[in-house]
């Protein structure tokens, strides 16, 4: 397709986005958010966000572009955002309660590893599948009191 069709047909590129966005990152990232919240237990869930998240991002790279908000004029990517903002700040409350997230954690900071993360996927060096992995366990391991919930 043309670059004159894609601005007749959907406005530019933009548009061209918000066209194919639900089928290419939208559908994944609601799919890690819906499939966090039927996870039972708060250190569970949070175990399992942070390695679905990091998976996403490393498997689809556009995912990073939307976390990183490459395109603000994109209504649909904006609302996912907050969408993912809400989510964290559910899953932060719901660590603090259950004694199983650092107290300091905050819905921000989840914001903030997500797009670090994106960050160096998309203009560091793309790390071994097994070393990124690995490192997902350093995360799981920072920001949690303990590697297993408390008994």
């Amino acid at each position: 397709m043309s670059k004159a069709t894609i601005f007749n047909r959907l406005g530019g590129r933009v548009g061209l986005i918000d066209a194919v966005i639900d089928d290419v990152v939208a559908g994944e990232l609601r799919a890690v958010i819906d499939d966090a919240w039927s996870v039972t237990g708060a250190w569970e869930r949070i175990c399992f966000y942070v390695g679905a998240m990091r998976d996403l991002q490393y498997r689809l790279p556009a995912v990073n572009d939307v976390l990183l908000q490459e395109f603000p004029d994109s209504e649909q990517l904006m609302a996912l955002c907050r969408i993912g903002g809400d989510f964290h700040d559910a899953l932060v409350e719901d660590g603090h309660a259950a004694g199983v997230l650092a107290d300091e954690f905050t819905p921000d900071d989840f914001h903030a590893l997500t797009l670090d993360n994106a960050l160096v996927l998309k203009h560091g060096r793309r790390p071994s599948r097994e070393d990124y992995d690995r490192r997902t366990e350093f995360v799981l391991g920072g920001i949690c009191r303990a590697t297993r919930p408390p008994a």
